[in-house]
């Protein structure tokens, strides 16, 4: 029997290599992190960071942040030119949403087909893509706080941008860590996003 493809090949390609850039990105970010923490209470142990040192990670974090930007902006670019942002994430209701978050505290959320995304995932995803751009637009004002005074000023200043880049870091990782549960727990959404179907 031949089934439907479910996401397409650009798709599984994009959604790869943005976890791959997500990964590096956090794994650097990190390392950045214990060079000058945000908060002097979190600090991360050095085997779960990237780049052995301040300037390694830097350069680790400033070649995936060109690979993660890239092929986020290409990703949405080619969802709206499709059609399918619109078809998959819409519409979104809070009714819904608040239903199927019951019935997933409950375990009882459908997954028998894999092409429909219930209120909850449609919901996940637009914040992570929201999530990412945030963490864009802070690690920007961080990163180039002259060149980009009125981003760095949005943030509350530089400070606060790191604070704010630290939040949705923290945020996307939460999202991962939940990601990766779910695939656990429905094993055929990790096939999907492997072999389309």
């Amino acid at each position: 029997m031949n089934h439907p493809t479910i996401h397409p090949a650009w798709v599984r390609i994009f959604h790869w290599v943005n976890a791959a850039a997500v990964i590096v990105m956090c794994l650097s970010g990190w390392q950045v992190y214990d060079a000058s923490p945000v908060f002097q209470s979190i600090e991360f142990p050095a085997s779960i960071t990237l780049g052995g040192w301040l300037g390694g990670a830097l350069l680790w974090h400033f070649a995936f942040m060109w690979i993660l930007v890239a092929n986020f902006l290409a990703y949405l670019a080619l969802n709206v030119a499709t059609g399918r942002l619109r078809k998959k994430l819409f519409p979104i209701s809070v009714r819904a949403l608040a239903a199927d978050f019951v019935a997933a505290l409950r375990g009882r959320l459908g997954h028998a087909d894999l092409s429909q995304y219930n209120a909850v995932q449609k919901f996940a995803y637009l914040a992570v893509l929201a999530d990412i751009a945030l963490l864009v637009l802070s690690g920007l004002a961080i990163w180039k706080p002259v060149q980009f005074p009125v981003l760095c000023t949005l943030m509350g200043g530089f400070d606060n941008a790191r604070i704010v880049h630290f939040v949705a870091m923290s945020a996307l990782v939460g999202f991962f860590v939940v990601h990766v549960v779910m695939v656990a727990l429905v094993p055929r959404a990790l096939l999907t996003m492997i072999r389309g179907r």
